[in-house]
């Protein structure tokens, strides 16, 4: 498999690429072209044509939850008016209309008007979308001090309730040596996600994982999640997007925290 980190909030030094507080990966699994998540604007476009990725080579998009922030390249990717047309993977909440204090933090385009544009396939279970790489679905809770929190609300039913972002997922990659883990910004709980992951590919070797994990605060939830990381022997660790300089200074007291910026790239 081969990622590439289209969109973060980071970029690397005198690599003349653009960021932006969002996210958006390249992937390849052998002849299969996925993208986690769009980013904020059309930045994965240009990022991609200036890393040498062709979009119209794509096969899949995953979303990873519906808020903005990894949604709204949607709209660019469709004005582009790329001949193939294409599958998204995403939990059933992901193109629910979604505010936070009135103001609107979903996805341009919502259910009813993206499956006239694509093949869409929302589902809470797992489910392959290439032969190596699976969608976790809706992530249970399989610890004690990763307890989901609102953000905002949402739209059911013409009713706005908490929105407890059910819908946000990662992908797992399965290789010979054991698990990867690509999420998004893992609302859910990193460490849930991880454990859900181990019993989805009934595998506990899990290698790395890149991604947003949702903290901001050296807290005692940092401090679990460090020992679980541990716990696990997890070599590859590459914290990003929503997730504070402080807590990956913590993290890597105890653990090597590498550097993610728009350009890397990942061979696994």
């Amino acid at each position: 498999m081969k990622l590439k980190v289209l969109v973060d909030n980071n970029t690397y030094i005198d690599q003349y690429y653009c960021g932006e507080p969002a996210v958006s990966y390249y992937i390849e699994d052998e002849d299969v072209g996925i993208l986690l998540d769009v980013g904020y604007s059309d930045l994965f476009i240009i990022n991609s044509n200036a890393l040498g990725v062709d979009l119209q080579r794509i096969n899949t998009i995953v979303i990873s939850h519906g808020h903005d922030d990894h949604t709204r390249g949607l709209k660019y990717y469709f004005e582009q008016n790329y001949k193939n047309r294409i599958s998204i993977f995403a939990h059933p909440d992901a193109f629910k209309e979604k505010i936070i204090d009135n103001i609107r933090i979903c996805s341009p385009i919502l259910r009813k008007e993206l499956k006239e544009k694509c093949d869409l396939v929302l589902s809470k279970e797992p489910k392959k979308v290439s032969e190596h790489i699976t969608f976790l679905g809706e992530i249970p809770q399989m610890n004690n001090f990763e307890k989901r929190k609102p953000i905002g609300k949402q739209n059911v039913d013409e009713t706005f309730i908490d929105d407890y972002v059910m819908d946000d997922t990662a992908l797992a990659y399965q290789s010979e040596k054991g698990i990867y883990i690509i999420t998004g910004c893992s609302h859910s709980g990193i460490c849930n996600i991880v454990e859900y992951a181990k019993e989805v590919c009934k595998d506990n070797r899990v290698l790395g994982i890149i991604g947003g994990f949702h903290l901001f605060e050296v807290s005692e939830q940092v401090t679990k999640t460090i020992d679980y990381l541990k716990q696990n022997n997890i070599k590859e660790l590459y914290p990003c997007h929503c997730t504070s300089f402080a807590v990956r200074a913590e993290i890597h007291k105890t653990l090597p925290v590498k550097e993610v910026g728009v350009g890397l790239e990942l061979e696994w």
